[in-house]
């Protein structure tokens, strides 16, 4: 891996993760910590936005500025806070229940909006901090502490689900390989608008150790084919859809104009025409 000048544990709090051994979330922060030394980021310009559950832990584990919010609201707060402070490189994370169950509802609007804001999603297929409840991505058939005799659910593809959202930058990597985590993290960042990477990050204890050799067995390095071409939505969808491999890599990135330029456009429009006064706005409300 490159060498950075920056220190990656510079951007630790100091705070000692809690996670259970073997877990996932351990390489993602590692990761993220990486790839902000790469980027050589000032902490003071970065925030990450958080959830709730194992993985919406991370941003105390970080030093820089860090926030966790309510249940499945990482992604407004985040986008709120990127629209306010459009200076400031802003990081969403979360786990597969926070970011497609109860939050799943903001990711269609972060996606078509095109806010430049990034969004790390730590997927292991169970709701690991309540204890192992099935959550959105656990497989049918898989039997958890509400699901005794299997779930009968079919679970959320995440990376359908984006691409069908048209977000402009789709990705995945797992946990298993650092120097991939941390190249697709800081692919993610360097791409203006919102950018979504979905991280297989395996939950040891309640969905079991196995989980880390599935991934082995089935990941494919889908930037490693002849005729990869991330621009390419069709190739995309192949590699979003097959049963056969978990694909690694960015699956598409096409950039477009962000939320933030179209607003910006708005306002210069806005500016060269008429001088609207409080009286010109309350006289459209009195016809």
């Amino acid at each position: 891996m490159t060498e950075t000048k920056v220190n990656p544990k510079d951007y630790l709090s100091g705070l000692k993760p809690i996670w259970c051994p073997g877990c996932g979330d351990f390489a993602v922060l590692n990761a993220v910590v990486k790839a902000f030394a790469t980027l050589e980021l000032p902490k003071e310009k970065v925030a990450v936005v958080s959830g709730i559950g194992c993985s919406s832990r991370l941003p105390g584990y970080l030093g820089t500025y860090g926030f966790n919010a309510i249940h499945g609201r990482a992604l407004p707060i985040a986008a709120g806070l990127k629209l306010a402070r459009p200076d400031l490189t802003v990081l969403a994370v979360g786990g597969d229940g926070d970011i497609f169950s109860i939050g799943g509802n903001h990711l269609p609007h972060v996606a078509r909006r095109n806010i430049d804001l990034k969004c790390i999603v730590m997927d292991n297929g169970i709701y690991g901090l309540t204890k192992g409840q099935v959550s959105p991505t656990t497989p049918i058939g898989e039997k958890t502490v509400t699901t005794a005799y299997g779930s009968i659910e079919d679970p959320i593809q995440p990376l359908k689900l984006l691409l069908s959202y048209e977000a402009s930058f789709v990705a995945q990597s797992t946990s298993l390989d650092l120097n991939h985590l941390v190249s697709m993290i800081i692919a993610a960042m360097n791409h203006k608008g919102f950018a979504f990477l979905n991280v297989r990050s395996p939950c040891v204890t309640y969905r079991g150790k196995d989980q880390y050799d599935i991934i082995r067995q089935r990941s494919k390095y889908i930037d490693k084919e002849p005729d990869y071409d991330p621009t390419d939505m069709r190739k995309a969808w192949q590699h979003a859809i097959t049963p056969e491999y978990i694909s690694l890599g960015i699956l598409y990135q096409k950039p477009r104009d962000t939320y933030e330029d179209r607003w910006e456009k708005m306002r210069e429009i806005a500016r060269a025409g008429k001088d609207w006064t409080l009286n010109d706005v309350m006289k459209g409300f009195m016809k």
